[in-house]
């Protein structure tokens, strides 16, 4: 009577090439099927030739999660990466924790790390380059969809998924260009607010520039970052009054060392004029030292003099 056999939670079968719909560990000559752990995948030269086109990752990336990516650069927020890992080992990641509509620097590497550690949880022998994709360069995030498609296709067991539903029908929102981080992008609005004002004003900017200039710079920079929304819009303005802020205290200190080597000077020059005639070429020389001027300026008057000189000099 042959012996019974054991319930086992790995069954090895002999490799015959056929399509089983489990996820296969490679094992020698034969392959163990298993329920739990993810199959590893490496990128060699032997099987780069089976990686898509960017035209045809990008269509497998929309059909899969019903998304509207129109560059592989978007994929540098991580978001679909993790929805990915949701549709091969479901319950792997709480999408609840992925930005979907992550526009920050800091909210891409938050999904990269709920991400890595869904690949630590299904054993993916992976390190995410997470600064590298966060920068929004082609080259780094195809690289990596190529990989990722890779380890898709090697644990992809054809089971149904709604995109749509997991993620409650939110709309995976554009990556930023490439180069856009945290502290850039609110000076982008600045950078783009002349232009946006002289437009409309057409024939009356000819004689509006004398009253523009008499304004703070900052002062007309600031309309076009209403557009960015309440939110956005705070933290411009708090932080560009924080470099007002900076700007005021750097001239307050370039201001009070003028004063104090000006005071210096001047105690020099009244040395030069009261000390006695025992060593008058050498004075002379110091006097024409302080009293000597760059091309095209001219000194001031004896009356501009006293009113630039401080009255209270403050030490350092």
């Amino acid at each position: 009577m042959p012996a019974p056999i054991l319930p086992s939670r790995r069954l090895r079968i002999p490799d015959q090439q056929q399509i089983i719909p489990f996820r296969k560990h490679v094992v020698r000559e034969e392959r163990c099927y298993s329920w739990g752990m993810a199959v590893n995948v490496y990128s060699t030269s032997m099987t780069s030739g089976e990686n898509l086109s960017r035209h045809d990752m990008l269509a497998w990336v929309n059909d899969s999660l019903q998304l509207n990516y129109t560059k592989t650069e978007q994929l540098c927020t991580g978001a679909a990466y993790c929805q990915f890992m949701d549709m091969l080992f479901p319950g792997c990641i709480l999408l609840k924790r992925v930005k979907f509509q992550a526009k920050l620097e800091h909210e891409s590497i938050q999904n990269f790390k709920v991400l890595q550690a869904a690949f630590k949880k299904m054993g993916v022998d992976k390190i995410i380059p997470v600064e590298r994709l966060i920068k929004g360069k082609f080259q780094d995030n195809f690289e990596f969809v190529q990989w990722f498609k890779k380890l898709f296709d090697a644990n992809y067991d054809g089971k149904e998924y709604d995109p749509l539903l997991a993620r409650q029908g939110q709309d995976m929102a554009p990556a930023p260009n490439p180069g856009d981080h945290g502290l850039i992008k609110p000076k982008k609005p600045i950078g783009t607010a002349v232009p946006q004002r002289t437009s409309p004003t057409g024939p009356k900017t000819i004689q509006a520039p004398v009253r523009l200039q008499n304004t703070a710079p900052p002062m007309r920079k600031n309309p076009p970052i209403i557009r960015n929304g309440g939110h956005d819009m705070d933290s411009q303005v708090v932080e560009l009054n924080q470099q007002l802020m900076e700007l005021k205290l750097t001239v307050d200190g370039l201001e009070k060392e003028r004063d104090f080597y000006f005071s210096k000077l001047r105690d020099i020059e009244l040395v030069c004029q009261e000390s006695d005639s025992e060593n008058v070429g050498v004075l002379s020389k110091i006097i024409d030292i302080l009293y000597a001027t760059e091309e095209g300026f001219a000194p001031p008057d004896d009356e501009e003099k006293d009113e630039l000189q401080p009255e209270d000099q403050d030490e350092y």
